[in-house]
C-alpha cells in the first residue's frame, strides 16, 4: 500500500493555525493524511479540528547550546522513525535544520521553506554558525522555498544551497475572498501596525514618527496590534509602549485572532521593519482588503508595494522619513487614495493569491513522494 503520510514540522502549532491551515485542507483533500510535528500549545486542539493529528516535540525556541541542539537533532529522528512519512514539509530553523538531517539520516524526502530569517543574519558568530548548519543540513534536500528574491540570492551566494534546489513563492499567500474590501465607516485617518511587536519590526520607529505626525494633525490615529513579551530584549520597549499610550501616541488593543475589522477601520497599514521577513501576512491581507500601504526598503516587506502605485516605501530605521511618507498619506486626494488601495487589491489578485502557493506545494508533494 502506498504511504500517503505527510508530515508537516513547526516550531509552534499557532503559526501552523495562522498560516498553514489552507494547505492542510488541500493536502488532506487529495488523499494524503498529515500530521503535524510541533511543540503542543494553545492552538495544537485547532490543528486537529482542522483534520490533521498532531504530535508533540520539544524544542526551544532561542539558544545553540551544542548538547541540546544535538538532542534536538535526536528527537526528530525519533518522531520521523515513528511517523514513517512519505515526506516531511518543514517550516522555521530549527525544523529546517535538524529535522532535514533526521530525514536525510532515514531516507526522507524534504521540502523546506524559508519563511524570513530574523536577525539570525546580523553578522558574528552566531551568524557564522548558522550558515555552517544550513549548509549541512540542506547540502541534501530535496527542494527548499523562498519566500523573496533576497533570501535565495544569500543562500546561494552564501553556498548554503545549490540554485537547482530552489524555487520561489509569494509569500505564503493570502484568501483574497475572506480578506476582501469592507466599507470603512467613519472616524479620523487611521495608520495601522500588526505585528509582534518586536523592536526589529519598526515598532519604536512607527511611535516615534506618530508623534511628529500627531504634532501636525492632531485627531490622526496610531494603532498598535499585536502580541509583545515585555521580558524578553527582542520585543519593544515596554516603557516606550506604556509612555506611548499614556500620553495618546498610539492605541494598542493586543492580539487579536480575527484582524479584519481592524484592517477596515484603517486607512493605511504600515510595517517599517528592519527584520529579515519573508513577506509579512499583514501586509499581504491589508493589501488584499484594498489598502494602501506604508513599508520599508527593506527584505521581505518591499515585495507587496510597488512604491508610488500601491503605497510607499521608506527607508529602514528612519523615523523622519516614515512621518514624510504618512503626512504624505494624509494629504493625498481621496482618489487618490483609493486608486492605491485598488492597485493593492489587484496586485495580490495577480500575484499573491494563496491559491499559488497551495498549487506550488502540491505540485512538489506529487513529485516527490513518487506521484508525480
Amino acid at each position: 500500500m502506498r504511504n500517503n503520510h505527510i508530515v508537516i514540522a513547526y516550531n509552534t502549532c499557532w503559526y501552523v493555525y495562522n498560516f498553514r491551515l489552507p494547505l492542510i485542507r488541500a493536502l488532506i483533500d487529495k488523499g494524503w493524511r498529515v500530521t503535524v510535528l510541533a511543540p503542543r500549545d494553545a492552538y495544537s486542539g485547532r490543528v486537529e479540528a482542522a483534520g490533521a493529528a498532531h504530535r508533540h516535540i520539544e524544542l526551544e525556541q532561542k539558544g545553540m547550546n551544542p548538547l541540546r541542539e544535538l538532542a534536538t537533532k535526536r528527537r526528530f529522528v525519533a518522531a520521523y522513525k515513528k511517523l514513517r512519512p512519505a515526506l516531511v514539509l518543514q517550516y522555521t530553523i530549527k525544523p529546517d535544520i535538524y529535522g532535514s538531517i533526521a530525514a536525510r539520516s532515514l531516507g526522507i524526502p524534504v521540502i523546506n521553506t524559508i519563511t524570513g530569517l530574523g536577525t539570525m543574519f546580523a553578522g558574528g558568530l552566531k551568524e557564522l554558525a548558522v550558515r555552517v548548519l544550513y549548509k549541512y543540513a540542506f547540502s541534501k534536500v530535496d527542494l527548499v522555498f523562498f519566500q523573496n528574491t533576497d533570501d535565495r540570492d544569500l543562500f546561494i551566494s552564501g553556498r548554503m544551497v545549490r540554485a537547482k534546489q530552489t524555487a520561489l513563492l509569494p509569500g505564503s499567500g493570502v484568501d483574497t475572498a475572506r480578506f476582501s474590501p469592507q466599507p470603512r465607516g467613519t472616524g479620523p485617518f487611521t495608520f495601522l501596525l500588526a505585528a509582534r511587536l518586536l523592536r526589529a519590526k519598526g515598532v519604536e520607529d512607527f511611535i516615534d514618527a506618530a508623534r511628529k505626525v500627531k504634532a501636525r494633525y492632531a485627531s490622526t490615529r496610531f494603532v498598535l496590534l499585536g502580541s509583545h513579551e515585555a521580558n524578553d530584549p527582542e520585543y519593544a520597549s515596554a516603557a516606550v509602549l506604556a509612555r506611548a499610550v499614556e500620553d495618546g501616541t498610539v492605541e494598542r488593543p493586543g492580539h487579536v485572532d480575527d484582524i479584519r475589522p481592524f484592517l477596515a477601520s484603517a486607512d493605511c497599514v504600515v510595517l517599517p521593519s528592519y527584520y529579515r521577513e519573508g513577506v509579512p501576512r499583514s501586509l499581504l491581507e491589508a493589501a488584499s482588503m484594498g489598502k494602501p500601504l506604508i513599508a520599508s526598503d527593506s527584505v521581505g516587506t518591499r515585495e507587496p508595494l510597488r512604491d508610488g502605485v500601491n503605497g510607499f516605501l521608506c527607508r529602514p530605521r528612519h523615523p523622519e522619513d516614515l512621518a514624510d511618507k504618512m503626512e504624505a498619506m494624509i494629504t493625498m486626494p481621496s482618489h487618490r487614495l483609493a486608486e492605491m488601495g485598488s492597485a493593492s487589491r489587484a496586485f495580490m489578485k495577480e500575484r499573491f493569491d494563496e491559491t499559488f502557493v497551495i498549487d506550488a506545494y502540491l505540485a512538489a508533494v506529487d513529485r516527490l513522494a513518487g506521484r508525480g
